[in-house]
C-alpha cells in the first residue's frame, strides 16, 4: 500500500514539475504573437498619441512582435476599457489607460469597470492641461477669461468631452476657484476627442477650453491658440511665459491634470507582469520615447510612481470633485 502511495505521490510531483517548466517555458517564450494595445479614446486625441508612441517604443523590446494600436471609443473611454477587462490575462490585449479610467468610476456608481479591475503594469507620462482660446480673440489672459464669462450671464461656451470629463472638470475647477457656478457660469458644448475639441476652438465654435496639452500644441506653436494657463506641477518648457494655475491662485484647478499609464486583465501572470516592467524600463530611457513625449508636451514618468497606489489617489481625487461639484451626493 505505501509502495503504491508513493508511486502515485511521485506521479503527481512529476506532473506538478512538469506543468510547472511548460508554463515557464511558455512565459519566457511571451511575446509570441502580435500585442494588441486598446486606445479607449478617439484618434488624434492625446491618448491616442501616447498609445502611438508606446506601442512604437516598446515594439523594439518585445522580440520582433508588432504591438498594434486598436481605438475603441465610446462611454468615457469605458467600452475599451471593459473590452480589455473581459479579455484573457495572457498579456496579448493591453489597455492604454488615461485618468478617465479612475475618474469615470469614481462619478458613477454604476461604471461597468472598477478603477481596480486591473493589473496595473505602470504609469507612462504627466499630460500637463492647457487652457487656451483662439488666437484671434481678444482675451489674452485668464482674468480676461473670467471677466468675460462673468459678463456673459452663461453665454460664454467650452469644449469637452462632458461635464465630468477630465476636461470638463478643469474648466469646472477654475470656475469653481473663481467663485462661479461650475455648472451654470459657463456653457459646455460636447466633442469627441482631443482632436474634435480642437477643431472646435480652431473653427470657433466655441470660446475657450482646457484640455491635454499633446492636442494643442502643434496649433499653439503654429500660432493658431493663444495658451492662457497650465495645469502642471510646474511651467512648461516650451511655454516659460505661460502661468500655472497654482501660480494663479487656483487650487482646486492646480489639482487636475492627466495621465497615461499601462493596465492589463486582472490575473495577469506574473512572469508577464515582470517582462513588461522590464520592457517599460528600457522604453523610460529610450530618445524616441523621450523626444516623442516632449514634442506632445508630455513628461515620462515611467518607473517614478507605484502605479496602483497612484490609481487610488487620483480615484480618491475625482470622487471628492465629483462631491463638491454636486454630481454625486
Amino acid at each position: 500500500m505505501f509502495r503504491h502511495l508513493k508511486k502515485a505521490a511521485l506521479g503527481v510531483a512529476a506532473l506538478a514539475a512538469a506543468t510547472a517548466f511548460a508554463s515557464s517555458a511558455q512565459a519566457d517564450a511571451y511575446p509570441e504573437k502580435a500585442i494588441t494595445l486598446v486606445v479607449p479614446y478617439g484618434a488624434g486625441g492625446a491618448s491616442d498619441l501616447a498609445g502611438r508612441a508606446l506601442a512604437e517604443t516598446a515594439r523594439n523590446y518585445t522580440d520582433g512582435q508588432p504591438v498594434v494600436v486598436v481605438n475603441k471609443t465610446g462611454n468615457g473611454g469605458m467600452n475599451g476599457a471593459r473590452f480589455v477587462t473581459e479579455s484573457d490575462a495572457d498579456g496579448y490585449t493591453l489597455l492604454l489607460s488615461r485618468v478617465g479610467m479612475a475618474l469615470y468610476p469614481a462619478v458613477y456608481s454604476d461604471s461597468p469597470v472598477a478603477w481596480d479591475d486591473y493589473t496595473f503594469l505602470g504609469i507612462l507620462e504627466a499630460t500637463p492641461m492647457i487652457l487656451a482660446v483662439n488666437a484671434e480673440s481678444d482675451i489674452k489672459s485668464v482674468d480676461d477669461l473670467i471677466a468675460k464669462i462673468k459678463e456673459s450671464n452663461g453665454a460664454t461656451t467650452y469644449a469637452a468631452s462632458g461635464p465630468t470629463a477630465i476636461d470638463g472638470f478643469s474648466v469646472q475647477a477654475l470656475l469653481a476657484d473663481a467663485g462661479l457656478d461650475p455648472l451654470s457660469a459657463s456653457t459646455l458644448v460636447p466633442y469627441k476627442g482631443g482632436g474634435e475639441l480642437a477643431a472646435a476652438l480652431l473653427g470657433g465654435h466655441v470660446d475657450f477650453l482646457a484640455i491635454s496639452a499633446g492636442s494643442l500644441m502643434p496649433h499653439i506653436q503654429a500660432g493658431k491658440m493663444r495658451p492662457l494657463m497650465v495645469y502642471a506641477p510646474k511651467r512648461m518648457a516650451d511655454l516659460p511665459d505661460v502661468p500655472t494655475a497654482k501660480e494663479l491662485g487656483y487650487a482646486t484647478a492646480a489639482q487636475v491634470g492627466g495621465w497615461s499609464g499601462l493596465y492589463a486583465p486582472k490575473g495577469l501572470p506574473d512572469d508577464v507582469v515582470a517582462k513588461w516592467k522590464d520592457i517599460l524600463g528600457k522604453v523610460a530611457t529610450n530618445e524616441q520615447w523621450l523626444d516623442l513625449a516632449a514634442k506632445r508636451g508630455s513628461i515620462s514618468v515611467i518607473g517614478d510612481e507605484d502605479p496602483s497606489a497612484y490609481v487610488k489617489s487620483q480615484f480618491d481625487l475625482y470622487h471628492g470633485l465629483a462631491k463638491k461639484f454636486g454630481y454625486i451626493q
